[in-house]
């Protein structure tokens, strides 16, 4: 049977937000690194001693994380470069490593979690790489395998056009064995990776979603044809891959985008590389809903038929997304059989009753991890 996307054929914003203006803590004003990046932005700047003025100026307009999106403020992550994934202990946690190299982002899904995350919403870059390059030379010291990835609080190549943050990092995890990175995206900014030697330490993985949901909810991201796209390329440069369909959308039809999805991913990547495949539905807490009402007034999605889950996040109706996910592992399934594929916290109810099977307690979701890591990317064990 063919199976054809229902697309939303309303246009899309594919340019990001563009930066105006540079703040720059006062104390990192010499770094050579606030320099280069100034240079390469050559835009107005202003030095600043505290950021609350920078809090209260962004604060103080209609749409605060608007404002948000449109300055940069270079400055020193004052705690931890590699922090533990906060995961809860009711949900199955994947144990990943944060690297937190950045904060926020360009783009504007009317989802994202950072919106009422950060407090006031600001694009911040850490430029204390001296720092951040300590702390990778103790994790690789470690006799364990490691995880790690620098997309839970921004998108990992936005800030490819200001830095070389990407070409440092897949060399530094390059010149070792027991650790990956992984880079996600919604963008196709890949053009620094080609001939880099990343050594297959460095998985290059995209958030996937139907085009309904591109178009209407992920406003200045990139098309899924481009991101596939991008995805081959990396493919041919020997890099390992990852998807993630998170957060998945219910709505009439989805079933029907959600499936001809997954048959375009495995018409264009080998199942070969696939790293790991994640599943995850759309949930939030609370405070997010009128902000999405506020900014993004013509979206729907705050008004599926949610629960107050375990985590005190808005969930889908549980039997509504065991459902979806029962045939989305079927999908992939039937292209890919041994793919890894896994949830991104969910209990084990929804494991059980969709996998048939739970990860074992205490760390068995992220060993699976490891082992497959270990087997597609060369680690040593």
């Amino acid at each position: 049977m063919n199976v054809e996307p229902r697309i939303d054929e309303r246009p899309r914003e594919k340019n990001p937000l563009k930066i105006k203006k540079i703040f720059i803590d006062a104390n990192i004003a010499s770094h050579p690194e606030t320099e280069r990046i100034s240079r390469q932005l050559d835009l107005p700047t202003e030095h600043v001693d505290d950021p609350v003025s920078i809090y209260q100026w962004i604060n103080s307009a209609a749409d605060p994380v608007s404002r948000g999106k449109q300055v940069l403020y270079l400055t020193r992550n004052k705690g931890g470069f590699l922090k533990s994934c906060p995961g809860t202990r009711d949900y199955t946690c994947c144990d990943y490593q944060i690297l937190h190299v950045a904060s926020f982002c360009t783009m504007d899904c009317t989802y994202c979690i950072l919106q009422s995350y950060f407090h006031p919403p600001l694009l911040q870059f850490f430029v204390n790489r001296e720092d951040l390059d300590a702390e990778l030379t103790g994790l690789f010291k470690k006799k364990t395998v490691s995880r790690v990835g620098t997309g839970e609080f921004t998108d990992s190549l936005i800030w490819e056009r200001w830095t070389d943050l990407t070409e440092y990092l897949v060399s530094r995890f390059a010149r070792q064995d027991r650790s990956v990175l992984e880079l996600k995206t919604k963008t196709v900014n890949i053009e620094r990776l080609k001939g880099l030697d990343h050594r297959r330490k460095t998985i290059l993985s995209w958030s996937l979603n139907t085009p309904a949901v591109m178009q209407s909810e992920e406003r200045r991201t990139a098309s899924l044809d481009a991101r596939l796209k991008a995805a081959a390329r990396c493919q041919k440069w020997g890099y390992p891959l990852a998807f993630h369909f998170d957060p998945m959308i219910i709505y009439h039809g989805c079933e029907t985008d959600y499936r001809w999805v997954v048959k375009e991913l495995f018409q264009r990547i080998s199942a070969e590389n696939i790293v790991w495949i994640s599943l995850g539905t759309f949930r939030f807490m609370p405070a997010l809903k009128p902000l999405i009402a506020r900014r993004f007034p013509d979206s729907k999605i705050a008004y599926g038929e949610f629960v107050t889950g375990l985590d005190n996040k808005m969930r889908y109706f549980k039997p509504l997304r065991i459902a979806l996910y029962r045939q989305m592992v079927g999908w992939i399934r039937d292209a890919a059989p041994d793919v890894t594929v896994y949830f991104c916290m969910e209990d084990d109810e929804v494991w059980k009753k969709t996998m048939g099977w739970v990860p074992s307690p205490h760390g068995g979701l992220g060993r699976m991890l490891d082992k497959r890591a270990i087997k597609i990317c060369d680690l040593t064990p």
